[in-house]
């Protein structure tokens, strides 16, 4: 079974940084998309950044030019640089790998999340 294990979240003050990297146990270029997600208490799960196995990388426009996601095949990871954090980007952040089955359906596997805090 696949499994995702995220990690980096922390405490972090705003204007900050944190890197997050999510460690696959297949190869993540097995993935069609490698992607972060926030959710906050109350929230559905929303889509932060993803890497697609071909194309550009494409970020919610709250992140847009703050955060950069990167798969690294050295350490078999997807990664998130975030910058500039501001307490907004508050909440759980899970890691997402999706692929497509040749039926045309979608199948998704999630890691456990990681809490990162911004505040002074």
């Amino acid at each position: 079974q696949v499994q995702l294990v995220e990690s980096g979240g922390g405490l972090v003050q705003p204007g900050g940084s944190l890197r997050l990297s999510c460690s696959v146990s297949e190869s993540i270029f097995s993935f069609d998309v490698l992607g972060w997600y926030l959710q906050v208490p109350g929230n559905q799960r929303e889509l932060v950044a993803a890497s697609p196995r071909w194309g550009s990388s494409r970020y919610s426009d709250s992140v847009q030019g703050r955060f950069v996601i990167s798969r690294d095949r050295a350490k078999n990871t997807v990664d998130l640089q975030m910058n500039s954090l501001k307490p907004e980007d508050t909440g759980v952040y899970y890691c997402n790998g999706e692929r497509m089955m040749p039926s045309g359906s979608k199948v998704d596997v999630w890691g456990q999340g990681t809490q990162v805090t911004v505040s002074s």
